[in-house]
């Protein structure tokens, strides 16, 4: 019985610590909000990594992710003559689930895993040391200018990939033979379906999961250690974390918001 006890406790005190070493992460960030005025270049130098750069990959995941979506929901409304609501099931999937959280995987696995890689070879190599022999406070000058531009940034994307994936819907919607919606039709039933409540509810889940993958890619930098391959599990680890954290945020807001 000890011999099972044993791994288990040490398993749940763990997660108690992460879980509590995480936490004053983020009050330390949301305390050093203060400072994101003379912090205005960071913060935009994140942005543009984070938003700018991630535009043209999250335009292409968008548009495939419409196009399916449009092509398997209309192959089966058309047996049942249902197929002028397309629009509607499109737009509130894209803008309520699939927008938020594919785009959320999107910036986890090329942004969330570079900054825990950069993170945590500034930790292996001594440099978040330095920063603190300076007092210049680690938190502060690197965690808070990327938790303010993924807070920014993720729900400016799921907006531009809601679009994008609205618009590969249409088209899908118009040109598949056995579909064959109007433009009007399809975006005749997406306005009449889509509310100002589930574009809150889109963005709002959207600003959760922002903060969940800069949280998650500081959080796993800063403990870091172990040379060249801890860095590489550091990596792999945010990526897997910042996933799981995402998937249970959703399920939880879909719950409260729905």
């Amino acid at each position: 019985m000890t011999k099972f006890l044993e791994p288990l406790g040490k398993r749940i005190l763990y997660f108690h610590q992460v879980l509590g070493e995480m936490l004053i992460l983020l009050w330390k960030t949301l305390y050093y909000f203060r400072e994101a005025p003379r912090n205005v270049q960071s913060i935009l130098t994140q942005m543009a990594i984070i938003g700018y750069d991630t535009l043209p990959v999250a335009a292409v995941m968008a548009f495939f992710v419409g196009m399916v979506l449009a092509l398997q929901t209309g192959v089966e409304l058309q047996k049942y003559g249902g197929q002028n609501i397309i629009g509607a099931i499109v737009g509130h999937s894209m803008v309520r689930e699939l927008g938020p959280v594919m785009t959320s995987f999107l910036v986890a696995g090329r942004v969330g895993s570079a900054m825990a890689a950069e993170l945590g070879v500034m930790t292996v190599y001594e440099e978040i040391d330095a920063l603190k022999t300076l007092d210049i406070d680690p938190v502060r000058y690197l965690a808070m200018p990327r938790f303010i531009a993924c807070i920014i940034c993720v729900p400016a994307l799921v907006i531009y990939s809601d679009c994008i994936g609205i618009v590969g819907g249409a088209l899908i919607s118009n040109l598949h033979p056995q579909i064959f919606v109007s433009y009007a039709t399809y975006y005749d039933s997406l306005t009449a379906a889509l509310k100002i409540k589930e574009i809150g509810i889109g963005l709002t889940k959207a600003v959760v999961f922002g903060s969940i993958v800069a949280l998650v890619a500081c959080y796993v930098g800063f403990a870091t250690s172990g040379g060249a391959r801890g860095i590489g599990q550091s990596t792999t680890r945010s990526v897997v974390l910042s996933f799981m954290l995402i998937l249970v945020a959703d399920y939880v807001l879909t719950r409260v918001l729905m």
